[in-house]
């Protein structure tokens, strides 16, 4: 008798992409370009125009072909003559400046074609943390996970950007999922294609190398967990080679999952070098090494360009180096009061707190509490409960610990560095945080509880989160990236507590250009900070200004707009250490948490004068 496959779970998935898909796109049209698009739009389209790789090789290039592909076939200007290409060193902004607003295109037009890629690869990942999900709980608590996806305003905010964090966690979760399987369900297909996402992690975000220092733990967990399950039923003669044989496989299958991967890298690479002059390549590499320690990986770098075949590779490991010296250096940011350089351990926790959907938020802390619960009464049970409860987890929840690894992972890695730009570097590892705390909740609902009345509550608990989750992503529309949970400020006042691309990335310039002309205000001072141009959209009535140029209405300029970011690493103290011109600081501007007006939620509005 055939099989039928219950059609509503599919059809429930379809309407959250749907959802998504909308939300996004709409979010799309009315937000103005953020600061990463400036550099990874024109970027590209150097790669997919030209093969041409010498812009933004910080990044490695998936979100950015994806990007520009649609805009191959349009007529547009891109300024191949100007410096920023020519002889500029990584001129991105400059380009993205000319590319989008001063050669002629139609900045929206370019914007809005640019972000199918990133939206269509978010969609995809729905579609891929469902399918994950459901061979670990099943087709309908599948549904739990995607929907976290689908609907969590930080994936509705970074999913319809030209940037890297949701195509890495694309990326990273394929990979990490396929190489699941292989370990489980050996085959040359599924270690083809395990190589295959290695690679195409590799060519979403150079984060993404942490995948080969956690494959070779996990294979060794799972190497040492079929010898411990095997060992009593193996001659003792015979374990030296059997063990043997079957450490040779495993590694030598990982070996090739990483061949396949980087030869898929240096491929792509290839494609969008080829072009790339190699003298070019070589002083441009120098240029941004020269300050690089240990310098002997700065002169492997170079020796490669020198090398016709290893020249491709060579702007790959140009990158890694790059984000090295970068999450080495830190970067200048706002965060609880205070202006630092030097980042603070604690902070992605606590963005994670304050900009995690608080419905989710108590899902996965519920989900915490109860498997906290479970290993705690495993720790009271003696030294064999625990060793005996331990090899039976490996053994059968093996995908659930290698997902929690990662997520311990990745996290140390990003709280160790003082690189504190944004909520959105954790992105990868939500998939796996959603997935493990979505489990957790099946397991609880599905236990016999001894009091009737707790369990009776079990599902109209989730009931209210899963409404809770879809009335919050349409009440926040279109201001995602600045949505902040219900404890933290919610949609408009998260600014207090960080900034940034948690709440300003420069998303609101054409909502200023609207409150411009619905005020009929002829000029207007703007501290802009973002992926926008303020003369673009307002042409001579934008006065591109700054706290050293002292009070405009003394020139006659009445209106005064400052993004968020802007204003508070001008005003907030510094940490110590840290030295602040006081010229910066707006010390002319009164009552700087009392704007007039906001353009949308990131841009704040003065009128100086009654």
């Amino acid at each position: 008798m055939k099989k039928v496959i219950p059609i509503l779970p599919f059809i429930i998935l379809a309407a959250f992409v749907g959802m998504a898909s909308v939300l996004m796109i709409g979010a799309s049209r009315s937000d103005s370009a953020v600061m990463d698009e400036l550099a990874h739009i024109p970027a590209g389209y150097g790669y997919v125009k030209y093969n041409d790789y010498r812009l933004n090789p910080e990044h490695p290039p998936l979100v950015k072909i994806l990007s520009a592909t649609p805009l191959a076939f349009q007529n547009l200007n891109f300024p191949t003559d100007k410096a920023s290409w020519t002889t500029d060193v990584n001129g991105q902004w400059s380009a993205g400046a000319q590319f989008l607003y001063e050669s002629g295109n139609d900045a929206d037009k370019i914007l809005f074609w640019s972000r199918i890629g990133p939206i269509l690869l978010t969609l995809l990942l729905i579609l891929g943390v469902y399918g994950g999900a459901r061979e670990l709980m099943g087709r309908w608590w599948a549904l739990l996970p995607a929907l976290f996806i689908a609907l969590s305003p930080n994936f509705l905010a970074h999913g319809h950007y030209v940037t890297t964090d949701v195509a890495a966690a694309f990326g990273i979760f394929f990979s990490i999922m396929l190489f699941l399987k292989f370990l489980s369900q050996p085959s040359k297909k599924l270690l083809f294609a395990a190589g295959i996402a290695f690679g195409v992690a590799q060519l979403a975000k150079f984060s993404a190398v942490l995948l080969i220092p956690y494959f070779l733990l996990i294979i060794s967990t799972f190497y040492l967990v079929s010898v411990l399950r095997n060992w009593k039923q193996t001659d003792s003669q015979a374990r030296l080679k059997r063990f043997g044989i079957r450490f040779i496989r495993y590694f030598k299958a990982l070996f090739i999952i990483f061949i396949i991967g980087y030869i898929l890298v240096y491929i792509i690479y290839a494609l969008t070098t080829f072009n790339y002059p190699a003298s070019k390549q070589l002083s441009d590499s120098q240029f941004i090494l020269q300050s690089f320690s240990p310098h002997i990986l700065a002169e492997i770098d170079f020796w490669m360009i020198q090398h016709s075949i290893t020249k491709p590779f060579a702007e790959y490991f140009l990158g890694v180096l790059m984000v090295l010296q970068r999450s080495a250096g830190g970067n200048t940011a706002y965060f609880m009061g205070e202006v630092s350089g030097g980042g603070w351990w604690y902070y992605f926790p606590l963005v994670f707190a304050m900009k995690e959907s608080l419905a989710i938020l108590i899902v996965i802390a519920l989900a915490f509490l109860l498997s906290m619960r479970n290993m705690l009464r495993n720790i009271f049970g003696g030294f064999s409960k625990i060793l005996s409860k331990t090899k039976e987890y490996l053994t059968i929840h093996f995908t659930e610990f290698s997902m929690l690894m990662f997520v311990i992972i990745y996290w140390a890695y990003s709280m160790k560095s003082p690189l504190n730009i944004g909520f959105r570097h954790l992105i990868p590892t939500l998939p796996f945080i959603y997935i493990l705390a979505a489990g957790a909740i099946k397991k609880w609902t599905s236990s016999i509880s001894q009091h009737s009345f707790i369990q009776t509550l079990k599902y109209p608990f989730i009931f209210i989160i899963l409404a809770w989750l879809i009335a919050n992503a349409f009440i926040s529309y279109p201001y995602y990236l600045s949505r902040f949970n219900e404890l933290a400020g919610g949609t408009y006042g998260g600014y207090k507590y960080v900034t940034d691309s948690n709440f300003d990335w420069g998303q609101d310039l054409k909502r200023l250009q609207k409150f411009v002309d619905n005020n009929k205000i002829n000029k207007i001072a703007i501290d802009y900070f973002g992926g926008g141009s303020p003369k673009y959209y307002l042409g001579d009535k934008a006065v591109i200004w700054n706290s050293s140029l002292g009070n405009p209405n003394e020139d006659g300029v009445e209106w005064v707009a400052i993004s968020a970011n802007s204003l508070q690493s001008a005003i907030a103290k510094t940490a110590p250490g840290f030295n602040r011109n006081p010229q910066d600081e707006y010390l002319w501007l009164k009552n700087p948490y009392q704007p007039t007006a906001k353009a949308g939620t990131s841009i704040f509005i003065y009128k100086l004068s009654e």
